[in-house]
């Protein structure tokens, strides 16, 4: 029998500031255990970054407490994007990395996500030997052996330095670009890469009060970026979400560019050049137009269940490099660990110049299905696994697509949501199943 984490979600733990458990009480305990699971009898280092919400200070302050309880040692980032805390876990040889984000959520939502000295989603066993030990009662390390913190001064340098390596010296004084960092974790890093490479910028949503991350910005509310973009006249806009491990565009059109279409782009390009290894992976909820521009690509495609953590274990086990979400976590396990929205933004970027193509030249071979989404509130996952009216409207929505089309209903890892998401070559059809079935699941939730 397999045994389930009761906090860690697809990805961390995460919830409202003041509910159990994100509360200053947990992550003291949840510090300790940390400390206590990859130190052990030794005195480690790990690492702490986080996103620009208001809370973070807190529960930076707690973990910190309970780490050095533990008697590991504490290197503190400050805001930093969540995949600059996966590489710099790896570079600076620490044993983990911790970050204190709720991604693409509210102000008052945060979270907890965890790296592996590799720089690596932590596996189930390892989530698993952490909620055993939050079970103990928190004993402190006698004074000489309580941990130390320290800021790390040039992580942002680090970083960004990194980034800029992934691409090959390019000169983007060519394109003007407009960079919405959704007063989030990017807001300094990626205006001063982009400006390095000479990009002509403009940066929007770059000032994070504590409260207005995410708000009617970044890569979940792109509308701004798009009026922006066709206002500006620029070649493209780029949006990150809260933490910098998402990104979606805007092309000079002021047209959406998803994560299926970024991905699409990226597979064609490197099935051009020679470099692709495999195929790619995608996700459940991968739209159905994506698979079969690829498939005329001879691309071969995977699916893997819904959570960036899901699209790197397969990645892994197939030994392919290239994956991703709609949602815009992209994954280039051939220039980093993890999803990092700022490293996929400069792929697209050098295909552009490298190719003399615009974005929306660029995304053509890829038509995608109508796709509609819709998120319902539920009070009990109980109640929506396994529910036979639900399966019964699962089964009826289905034959009406006819096999041109797809239906999926899952609920969320991360918010009390079940998503219904229909897609098919019929958009009026596909609105109007989408809201029969997401009734439906309100009804019976």
């Amino acid at each position: 029998m397999t045994t389930k984490q009761k906090y860690f979600g697809t990805d961390g733990i995460r919830g409202k500031v003041g509910e159990h458990p994100i509360t200053p009480e947990f992550m003291l305990q949840l510090g300790w255990a940390v400390g206590k699971v990859f130190g052990g009898s030794k005195h480690g280092k790990i690492l702490i970054g986080k996103d620009t919400r208001i809370s973070g200070y807190m529960f930076e302050s707690v973990l910190e407490a309970g780490l050095s309880a533990a008697g590991e040692d504490i290197l503190l980032l400050g805001p930093m994007p969540t995949p600059a805390i996966a590489y710099l876990t790896r570079v600076l040889h620490a044993q983990a990395g911790i970050v204190i984000s709720a991604s693409h959520n509210p102000y008052y939502d945060n979270g907890i996500k965890f790296f592996s000295a590799q720089g690596k989603k932590l596996p189930d066993d390892v989530e698993l030997a952490i909620e055993t030990k939050l079970k103990e009662t928190l004993t402190i390390e006698p004074s000489e052996k309580l941990g130390k913190a320290t800021r790390v001064a040039d992580a942002a340098r680090r970083y960004m330095e990194f980034c800029k390596t992934s691409i090959n010296s390019l000169d983007l004084s060519s394109l003007k670009i407009i960079l919405d960092c959704a007063n989030g974790a990017t807001y300094q890093v990626a205006p001063t890469i982009f400006r390095e490479l000479e990009a002509q910028l403009v940066e929007i949503f770059v000032d994070p009060d504590g409260v207005n991350i995410n708000e009617n910005c970044g890569a979940t509310h792109v509308a701004n970026l798009q009026r922006i973009v066709s206002a500006e006249k620029a070649d493209l806009g780029i949006a990150f979400d809260g933490d910098g491990d998402r990104v979606l565009m805007v092309d000079s059109d002021g047209e959406i560019v998803d994560g299926d279409e970024i991905l699409f782009i990226l597979a064609k390009y490197a099935k051009e050049q020679g470099t692709l290894k495999g195929g790619v992976v995608g996700t459940l909820m991968s739209n159905l137009g994506m698979e079969l521009a690829l498939k005329e690509l001879a691309i071969p495609f995977a699916r893997a269940k819904v959570g960036d953590r899901y699209v790197l274990e397969m990645l892994e086990e197939k030994k392919w490099h290239l994956g991703g979400e709609a949602s815009g976590h992209i994954v280039c396990l051939d220039k980093t660990t993890t999803g990092d929205g700022i490293i996929a933004a400069l792929q697209i970027v050098q295909i552009m110049l490298k190719t003399d193509k615009s974005l929306a030249e660029l995304k053509k071979g890829m038509t995608k299905f109508p796709h509609v989404m819709i998120n319902v509130k539920i009070k009990d996952k109980n109640l929506f696994a396994n529910n036979a009216e639900i399966n019964t409207a699962v089964n009826h929505a289905e034959q009406q697509l006819a096999g041109k089309g797809r239906v999926l209903l899952r609920a969320s890892g991360t918010e009390p949501l079940v998503r219904v998401m229909v897609e098919g070559q019929d958009a009026k059809l596909v609105t109007q199943l989408a809201k029969s079935l997401a009734e439906i699941v309100s009804k019976v939730t």
